[in-house]
């Protein structure tokens, strides 16, 4: 569904895609967002578009009814399509790459059938590091801020290249980013690129492919030197909390990161579970934790801290 007309009323349910609305000055036009939408904070005054139907739980109770939910064809978020009408949005954004991490692509289709006023629907659902930055152009061709659009993803785009040009004569350990604690999971899609370009070597996720589920046993095979901790949605004290509820495998002491104390917590919601203009400082999270001694430790306390752990 498309229109000529133009956009000046946006409703994101996405929290990347309200990321980089705001980042190109479209604020403005922003007339509804997400549950889960807190950056910038301005827009936390903003209408609330959907809501999370599952219940608050820990990471092995929530990827088990996240499972059934998804093998029974439940959604997992309420749309607010009343909402929607009331605000007469000419642009919805949206994604089709995960249905357990936002509204249904299907159902935001259908939802905007039903609006009276002609809707824009929006797919962003990057698998790279470059398709994230892709997002700016295409919706600043939609909102006619192109220009705008074109010089930050060049900006970004540079950011990423200088982090991997300063680590590109460094040695670059062997990483593993676990994008969920029990069961264990592995990131991917851009994930591994920004290991790469912060002076590391992702040894489990791969990158432009999806995230996947592993076993243990591919872990403690794989033996890397560092592990870093960024469950898909949590924030730093979130995630510093969940590591000391899990139960991990006794083998869990043996492995390199673990002798070696490199165990990191990091904010996984704003820099890496995200598809937005701040991955980039998810780039500068993991520099600082491969290389101090070259990117220093600013970050530290705020962006990512170490952690301990406990065996079963």
């Amino acid at each position: 569904m498309h229109t000529e007309k133009e956009i000046t009323r946006i409703a994101s349910l996405l929290p990347s895609a309200t990321e980089l609305v705001c980042a190109l000055g479209l604020q403005d036009r922003l007339v509804g967002v997400t549950h889960e939408c807190d950056y910038p904070p301005e827009v936390a005054c903003l209408p609330r578009l959907t809501e999370r139907l599952l219940p608050q739980s820990d990471p092995k109770s929530l990827d088990s009814l996240v499972t059934q939910a998804v093998h029974t064809h439940r959604s997992l978020y309420h749309l607010d399509i009343d909402a929607l009408e009331r605000l007469d949005v000419d642009l919805i954004l949206t994604q089709e790459l995960c249905d357990v991490c936002a509204v249904a692509y299907d159902e935001v289709v259908a939802a905007a059938r039903l609006l009276h006023a002609p809707t824009t629907v929006v797919s962003l659902e990057p698998q790279t590091l470059e398709q994230v930055f892709e997002q700016l152009d295409l919706i600043g061709r939609l909102c006619g801020v192109e220009d705008w659009a074109k010089a930050l993803h060049a900006k970004l785009r540079q950011r990423v290249a200088a982090y991997a040009e300063q680590s590109s004569a460094l040695a670059h350990p062997s990483v593993y980013v676990m994008e969920w604690l029990d069961p264990p999971w592995a990131a991917g899609h851009w994930v591994p690129e920004m290991v790469a370009a912060a002076g590391g070597q992702e040894v489990l996720g791969k990158a432009g492919l999806p995230s996947r589920r592993i076993d243990w046993e591919e872990l403690f095979a794989a033996n890397p030197q560092y592990i870093v901790f960024a469950p898909c949605g949590y924030d730093l004290a979130g995630i510093v909390e969940e590591v000391q509820r899990v139960a991990f495998p006794k083998r869990w002491s043996m492995l390199r990161a673990v002798r070696e104390e490199h165990l990191y917590a990091v904010q996984a919601s704003a820099y890496f579970s995200r598809p937005g203009s701040r991955v980039v400082d998810g780039i500068a999270t993991l520099a600082e934790i491969l290389h101090p001694e070259v990117f220093g430790t600013d970050r530290q306390g705020q962006d990512w801290v170490p952690v301990t752990f406990r065996c079963a």
